[in-house]
């Protein structure tokens, strides 16, 4: 034991890592605040609006991992449930808090606009934080889980509201073709772990050393200090974000579209208790969004709009999509909310569905050419690719941290507190990879986006197949050496820098304007799917009632088995990258906002505008 200023520490290490963490915190706090009162319109090369959307994300994700740090063993040490059960409700929320952005895109799209959705979500998950601090007396049977369940639907809803758009405005800032987009995605990823490594200590060792309300509270009191930076940095975003139809929204109008997420709150609190449900859901609602995404693709954009489609095929792609749909019903509620029997039976129907729907789409893409419907086709293709990616990924928070706790020698340091390993990584490695990005791509040499998803996919197998290696040459019944946690957590963070970043710069890079949030939501119910199948993941490698060798074991087997699929199916990634390539048409991809280029605004920065001043502009293009 070692006596520190506040607060008592198992271990010198551990006293350390948590100042060093405080330090950290307290400086990008205070360089973050520099970098955006600064008067230079631009900081780095960049405008000081993605700082400000740095510092506001940097926060809400501090106060997210802070609480996912101490999730898994809340559920099971404090509401006592099993490591089975509380793996499932972990991946049921983790899913929730993807799904929930397709919603909130599309309010964000039609209505609000972005600016708007990302401040509604930050003020609800404040309030869902803060909830998270009301612990009661513990055990099922006590009342106050309901508060509880609460804290977790607003959480849910509020990222719904808030991530997928802040990412939006982020590339707003920025020309569809502009070189900086790549590297202005890792900055703000960067910021992402900033927020979410500090948390994983303080938070991970306040909730589990002092008191679950002081690591709780405290992620709540982060997210409070990022609605502050997000308010009052709104000249920073230079008109960015705001509504595309400001008459949807006019008056009172606006306030109902509030009710809608106070609504969703309430559903959500509702599927968060029933987490069989909510794998009905993903799999249904996921056919259903895959099937319209491609509809608009493959129908609307080529033609101008439904009605002029043709109609033979429009009506059997549209059939088929309804066939698709009702039967994932049933397969993805198989042994839950149907009998297996019927399950197994509706998955004849479900392949013909998907199969049709494929034959149609490929036959509409041979008789008629179209970019911007290839590019969909394409970011839909990145999307099912990560959901892999993130039903292993996804492990650290749920199955890994438990592992970490029971089966390795941490050396007196909180189990929670490794979850902070992969986001110094990002912080360590982003700019290395923000720079390497950079110069291959000045250079052409840069490999493609369906390359770097592939590569993502055999790393994070790859990671699990070394913690396997590592645990079996120790010996299954002695703890397992850190350092195999350190480098799963390297080959994990490895991979997502080839996945994460990049795939939210080509969301917002392959999406038509009036779907960006669309696609963008799509993406995050990608890595919903991913999430749920990551606490079934989870679940499995459950051993309650088994020795610590037996239990062990059981654990290393299912992440054996993950590992060599992974590595499979990365490499088939990797071998059909060059054709995904070919529909991204790189070449023919341009800017939305040709023709409203200042005159005179190659030539340099110039001076800001007068008030009320409209110079001309001249077509680029």
């Amino acid at each position: 034991m070692v006596e520190g200023v506040f607060f008592t520490f198992d271990s010198g290490f551990e006293m350390w890592t948590f100042r060093i963490a405080v330090i950290a915190l307290a400086s990008f706090l205070i360089g973050g605040l520099v970098l955006i009162t600064r008067p230079q319109e631009e900081v780095i090369g960049h405008p000081k609006g993605l700082f400000l959307l740095f510092m506001a994300e940097m926060w809400e994700r501090f106060s997210y991992y802070g609480m996912r740090a101490l999730l898994i063993f809340y559920l099971v040490q404090h509401w006592l449930f099993s490591d089975s059960e509380a793996s499932i409700i972990y991946g049921a929320y983790t899913a929730l808090v993807y799904i929930t952005p397709v919603v909130g895109g599309y309010l964000a799209d039609q209505y609000l606009g972005q600016r708007k959705a990302v401040l509604f979500g930050a003020i609800l998950l404040t309030f869902g934080h803060f909830f998270m601090a009301f612990e009661g007396d513990g055990g099922q049977a006590d009342a106050t889980i309901n508060v509880f369940w609460l804290a977790l639907a607003l959480i849910i809803v509020g990222s719904g509201f808030l991530k997928a758009n802040i990412s939006v405005i982020v590339g707003q800032l920025y020309a569809r073709t502009d070189v900086r987009r790549d590297p202005a995605y890792t900055i703000f990823y960067m910021g992402i772990n900033v927020g979410a490594a500090t948390a994983s200590i303080i938070c991970g060792y306040l909730g589990q050393t002092v008191g679950w309300e002081y690591g709780f509270g405290l992620a709540g009191f982060g997210m409070l200090i990022g609605l502050l930076f997000f308010v009052f940095g709104k000249p920073l975003l230079l008109g960015k974000g705001e509504s595309q139809h400001p008459e949807r929204i006019a008056g009172a109008k606006e306030w109902k579209f509030y009710g809608i997420g106070l609504a969703l709150v309430a559903l959500c609190w509702i599927a968060i208790q029933f987490q069989d449900e909510v794998g009905v859901f993903l799999g249904t609602f996921g056919a259903a969004l895959v099937c319209y995404v491609l509809a608009v693709a493959v129908f609307q954009l080529p033609y101008g709009n439904f009605r002029t489609a043709p109609k033979a095929a429009f009506n059997s792609f549209a059939a088929l999509s309804v066939v698709l749909v009702f039967a994932m019903f049933f397969v993805s509620g198989s042994g839950t909310v149907v009998s297996e029997e019927l399950g197994t039976l509706m998955r004849w129907p479900a392949a013909i569905g998907f199969g049709g729907v494929l034959t149609i789409m490929i036959l509409q893409m041979v008789g008629n050419a179209s970019d911007e419907r290839d590019r969909i086709i394409a970011a839909l293709f990145l999307i099912i690719v990560s959901v892999v990616f993130w039903a292993l990924f996804e492990q650290a928070g749920s199955s890994l941290n438990l592992f970490t706790e029971r089966h390795v020698d941490t050396g007196g340091v909180n189990a929670s507190m490794f979850q902070s390993i992969n986001a110094i990584y990002i912080v360590m490695l982003a700019p290395i990879f923000a720079t390497v990005w950079q110069f291959l791509g000045s250079r052409g040499a840069e490999p493609s986006t369906p390359m770097k998803f592939g590569l993502a996919v055999v790393q994070v197998g790859l990671g699990f197949l070394v913690l396997v290696w590592g645990a079996q040459s120790a010996g299954v019944n002695v703890p397992t050496p850190v350092i195999f946690i350190f480098l799963i957590y390297l080959l994990h963070t490895t991979g997502e820098l080839c996945l994460s970043p990049v795939g939210l710069s080509a969301m917002n890079r392959l999406s038509p304007v009036q779907m960006a949030s669309l696609i963008m939501g799509t993406w995050f119910f990608a890595s919903a799917t991913g999430n749920f199948a990551a606490g079934r993941i989870a679940a499995a490698t459950g051993a309650e009632g088994l020795g610590e060798g037996s239990g062990k074991q059981v654990v290393l087997d299912v992440y054996s088995t993950v590992g060599w699929y992974a590595v499979g199916i990365g490499v088939v990634v990797m071998v059909i990258s060059p054709l995904v390539k070919k529909l991204l048409h790189l070449d023919t991809l341009t800017d939305d906002n040709v023709g409203d280029d200042l005159l005179g605004q190659a030539e340099g920065p110039g001076e800001p505008q007068g008030a009320g001043w409209h110079p001309e502009t001249k077509p680029q293009g």
